[in-house]
Order: structure tokens, then C-alpha cells, then sequence
């Protein structure tokens, strides 16, 4: 079969017609228009992309050879399955089915990946991403069935799963001099690994191997241990007691991950700090209990099941952020598609009791308000901040954002009019929204956005302050803008009426050539310093900048070889005890 030439006027002609009809395919829920920081960041790479599929032969769908489909499908999860599922039967994006997608046409799927549409679907070709030749692949493979990953269960986790120094050989007190409380884990996305840094002389202690593009890292409670997770659902446990700290135990829970924690609560029910430990996937849909001491995997829950509000059944709503509760032996699970929230009850794992908070469709990142009572969590693509009561178990409210809002953890602080506020930053929006968050003394203000500061852009990832500070820093790493991206916006908390300081990162790291992305703002513990990585890519120099709190002057810059792609780093105590 002949492929179809991709012929200029005909595609403007086609791309009128089909903006004119009433269904469009791809466009994404609940947008306008797409930003190029939105684009960025759903587009990030599946580690599915690598994983053998299942595929079917669809006798009506247009013809691709083994070679072609292979090609297409590792692109589809490169580029397309953040917004539109692993299964193409829609997440953040459309469904793109074959049932939907045949009958539109090769022509017309071309116009939308090409050329993108007003409601939310990038332009793939002319924005540069794909090419005429790529533009055709995906049009024809998208009329293919979809392939289907492979499930992950316990028999599968258990082969993964390594006790590298049993509980027994454990040291029994700590052994190494190091400041544990001031340890930064630093995400080493594209070399499968973190750094671990001491914040007090700004030297790295080890690189630890873990699993590709780590997203988080976690204490337990008591300190002892880091937990962190990659995208491959690969966990690794850090004994940060031992000599030198490193790995003692690791487990895959799945093919594509997001989230783990450990158990916290302490009280009438019994003591369970450090006992268990949970992971959340994107693929297979299912959260994992698991012994907190060796990562032994010890109960397995899927999350497929009905979207809130329209009642449908979702066949892949993927975990996203999960904490542990301060008031319940609970954690607190949070399922992206199906708009969930999960209090995941574990004293008791032969006979668990899950309660379901319905709140609204594609939860994602969140934190605690300052009291570490009500979880304030984003329905990024519902323009939602969800408020989950974890000593009541009950949703307090809806707020309604600005668009896509991605909080990190947050940033709590005492307003000067309004009292204790939580802040959001967004992808979609140069806002950074406040919510008031105490209902008791201010109860006028709760709930609601009582301030909106202007930023610098869209393109916001993280937020943060610390309860000995006066300032707010917001970074924007996703801005087509170099100069926005590379730089930090930090506001004065006792007068959020004035501009922000706009502080030049990337410039104060003095490296060569690269993107220089500025991410994630994180303090130390004593609250005086906040670090920033500089993110560029695998094959250019990256660093940490360090930033005296109070002064807003340059401190240290931190650059090594081994400090390839840093991105997300996190301070051991604030981590622990969940200050932000």
C-alpha cells in the first residue's frame, strides 16, 4: 500500500474541515490551548517504550511493517501515551482507538499530529518534533490496535527482588560521621542514579546506583533509611547508618512508576514506624505493600476501575503521589485518572481496609498543610486542588486554580492578611495561586484562593519556603524562555504586593553550553540555604547552586563529572518530617 503524499495546500484545506467538526480526536480534556512547558512535560519518556508488547493484527487498520510498527510504538510512549494511556484508551488526552481512529482516516490524523488543534493537541510537525515521514508512522499506527505491556505480579517482583545486606548485618548504630539530617539525595536522572551530598560541606559522599530517572526520594521515620523510585518502578532501599551508605535491599514493583513512602503513624493501634513501606505504578495500574526493613513485597491492589463523576471504567488510572498519614495507620494513595484518593488502612494487611475519597479526574503531586492534617493534592488537568482530610477521612473541599497547577509538596506560610496559606505554582499559567488553609481561626479563608502573584511563566514545577524563612522561591524549568528557565523568582512573604527578585541561577554556575534548566528549590535543615539543580543535558556540564536564604546571594556551586542531569534533590530531614 502506497503511502500518502503529504501534500501542503490539501492539508491546510483538511485542517479547516477538520476543526470544524463537532468531535475532534486528540485534543486534550479541559485546555485551550497547549504550552510548549505543557508539551515538555507530557512528553516525557515511558520506560515502556523498551518493554516487549503484545501485538494484534487489525485487518481494517493500514498497513505497517513489523519494523515500522516497532518504530511507532517506541515513539507513542516517548511522546504520546502522558496524555492519551498506555492502552490509547485516553488519560489527560482523547481516547485514540481504532474504532475512533479508522474511522477519521490516515488524512485527517495527519492534519491533528501535524498541525496540532486549538484544544490541547500539540503540533508535532511543525513545532519540529516529527518530521512529514514520522508524522505519516503514527497516523497509521494509531488506526493498529494497541499493544498491550505485560502484567507485573508478585511472582515477577519476587525475581527482582535483592536483600544486598539483611536486616541482621545491619549496623545497630550509625557508623560514619556524616550529618544525616543534612544529606541531600540528588536524582542523577539519565545515568540511573542519586547522589547523595553532605549539605554541611557541600561534598558528594557516594553515587548510588538505582533504577532509570529517579522521581522521588523518601525517608522513613525514622530517619535511617532513603527510599527512592525510578521510572522503571525500581525501589531501592539506602542504609544511610552504615560506613559509607548505600544500597541494602531493591524490588521492581511494576514496568513504570512514580511514588513510594513508608509507614509513619505511631499511636493507639501500635508502633509502625518503619515497618512497611508502599510503591504506586503507572503500569500495571496497582499500588504495592511492602516490608519496610527488606522490600519484600507482601500485598498487591489494583486500581482499575470507574472515573468519578462519569461512572465510566478506566482500565489504567495510575497511582501518582502516596504519603503516609500523621493521624491513621493509612497511607494515602492517590489514582490520576479515576480522580481517587485512597486511605489505605494497613494494620491490618490480611484484612485491608481501603476507604475511597471521590474528588475530581487526574490527581497528581501534593503536600501537607502545615498542621499535616489535610492533604492538598492536584487534579492537574481539572484546574483542582483536592483538600483530603486524613484525621476525618473525608474530602474538605474543591479549589478551583489556574491551569494545570503541579505544587511539588507545596509551600506553607503564614500570610500577612490572610493567615496559613499553601501555594501552587502551574504548568499552564504564570499564577502561583495561595489557599488559605486554616479553617478554625480563619475560617473566611479557607478553602478558597485568596491571592494570585504573578510569576514569571508557565512551566512551574516546584515551590518552596521553610517555616525560619521569609521568602518564597518558585522555579519555571519547563519556559521555552532560557532566561526565565535559568533563573528563580523569589517573593518576600511580608510584602507579596511587590515584585518578585528574579535571581540568575544558571548564570551564577558559569557552564558551557546547555539548556541550564533551574529546578526544584530545597532547603537544608537549619532553613538558611537553598539549593537549586542545574539541569542540562547528559552529554554537557550540569551543577547545584547554593543560595544563602536571607541574603539571596550566591554560596557555593557544586560540579563534579559524576553530577550528570541533576534534577530532583531532597534534604533528609525536611523529607522526614514533611517541612515545606
Amino acid at each position: 500500500m502506497k503511502a500518502l503524499k503529504f501534500n501542503p495546500l490539501a492539508t491546510y484545506a483538511a485542517l479547516a474541515a477538520a476543526l470544524m467538526l463537532a468531535a475532534p480526536l486528540a485534543q486534550a480534556q479541559d485546555k485551550k490551548a497547549v504550552t510548549p512547558a505543557e508539551m515538555n512535560y507530557q512528553a516525557g519518556g515511558s520506560p515502556l517504550a523498551a518493554e516487549p508488547m503484545y501485538q494484534s493484527s487489525n485487518p481494517k487498520a493500514p498497513a505497517m511493517t513489523v519494523a515500522e510498527f516497532e518504530s511507532a510504538r517506541k515513539i507513542y510512549f516517548e511522546r504520546c501515551a502522558g496524555c492519551h494511556g498506555v492502552l490509547r484508551k485516553g488519560a489527560t488526552g482523547k481516547p485514540l482507538t481504532p474504532d475512533l481512529t479508522q474511522a477519521k482516516g490516515t488524512d485527517y490524523l495527519k492534519v491533528f499530529i501535524a498541525y496540532g488543534s486549538p484544544a490541547g493537541m500539540p503540533n508535532w510537525m511543525t513545532s519540529g518534533e516529527m518530521d512529514e515521514k514520522t508524522v505519516d508512522l503514527m497516523a497509521r499506527y494509531i488506526q493498529h490496535d494497541a499493544p498491550v505491556p505485560p502484567e507485573f505480579g508478585m511472582a515477577q517482583m519476587k525475581q527482582t527482588w535483592k536483600v544486598i545486606v539483611p536486616p541482621a548485618q545491619r549496623p545497630t548504630k550509625k557508623m560514619n560521621n556524616f550529618n544525616i539530617e543534612n544529606i541531600f539525595s540528588t536524582t542523577l536522572r539519565d545515568t540511573g542514579e542519586v547522589a547523595l551530598i553532605d549539605g554541611d560541606t557541600k561534598k558528594i559522599i557516594n553515587i548510588v546506583k538505582t533504577g532509570y530517572a529517579v522521581h522521588i526520594s523518601r525517608t522513613s521515620a525514622s530517619g535511617r533509611y532513603l527510599f527512592v523510585i525510578g521510572r522503571d518502578a525500581k525501589i531501592n532501599m539506602i542504609d544511610l547508618w552504615m560506613p559509607m551508605p548505600d544500597n541494602v535491599a531493591e524490588v521492581r514493583i511494576g514496568l513504570e512508576a512514580r511514588s513510594v513512602d513508608t509507614s509513619k503513624y505511631k499511636g493507639k493501634e501500635g508502633d509502625f514506624t518503619d515497618k512497611l513501606a508502599i510503591a504506586g505504578a503507572y503500569w500495571p495500574p496497582q499500588y504495592v505493600i511492602m516490608k519496610g526493613d527488606t522490600l519484600e513485597p507482601m500485598k498487591i491492589v489494583s486500581t482499575r476501575g470507574m472515573v468519578v463523576g462519569t461512572q465510566e471504567y478506566h482500565p489504567e488510572p495510575r497511582v501518582a503521589s502516596i504519603v503516609a498519614s500523621h493521624f491513621k495507620p493509612e497511607f494515602v494513595v492517590n489514582v490520576k485518572e479515576t480522580g481517587k484518593t485512597l486511605m489505605v488502612d494497613y494494620s491490618n494487611l490480611d484484612a485491608l481496609k481501603v476507604t475511597e475519597i471521590g474528588s475530581a479526574p487526574f490527581l497528581h503531586d501534593g503536600g501537607w498543610d502545615s498542621t499535616k492534617r489535610y492533604f492538598m493534592v492536584a487534579a492537574n488537568n481539572s484546574n483542582k486542588i483536592s483538600v483530603i482530610d486524613a484525621k476525618e477521612g473525608k474530602l474538605a473541599a474543591l479549589v478551583d486554580v489556574g491551569k494545570i497547577p503541579h505544587p511539588g509538596r507545596g509551600a506553607n506560610f503564614i500570610h500577612p492578611k490572610f493567615g496559613p496559606v499553601w501555594a501552587t505554582g502551574h504548568l499552564g499559567s504564570e499564577k502561583i495561586a495561595l489557599i488559605g488553609t486554616d479553617p478554625v481561626k480563619h475560617k473566611n479563608n479557607a478553602w478558597k484562593v485568596v491571592q494570585y502573584l504573578e510569576g514569571q511563566g508557565g512551566g512551574n514545577l516546584f515551590i518552596k519556603t521553610h517555616p525560619k524563612s521569609k521568602n518564597l522561591w518558585v522555579d519555571t524549568p519547563l519556559n521555552p524562555e532560557a532566561k526565565i528557565a535559568q533563573s528563580i523568582a523569589v517573593y518576600d512573604i511580608n510584602n507579596l504586593d511587590k515584585k518578585p527578585e528574579v535571581l540568575p541561577i544558571a548564570e551564577w554556575a558559569k557552564l558551557g553550553e546547555g539548556a541550564k534548566r533551574v529546578v526544584q528549590p530545597e532547603y537544608n535543615k537549619a532553613g538558611d540555604e537553598v539549593w537549586f539543580a542545574v539541569w542540562s543535558a547528559k552529554n554537557q556540564e550540569s551543577a547545584l547552586v547554593v543560595v544563602d536564604d536571607k541574603t539571596k546571594k550566591l554560596k557555593a556551586v557544586i560540579k563534579d563529572p559524576l553530577l550528570i542531569t541533576p534534577t530532583g534533590h531532597f534534604n533528609v530531614y525536611n523529607t522526614q518530617h514533611d517541612v515545606y
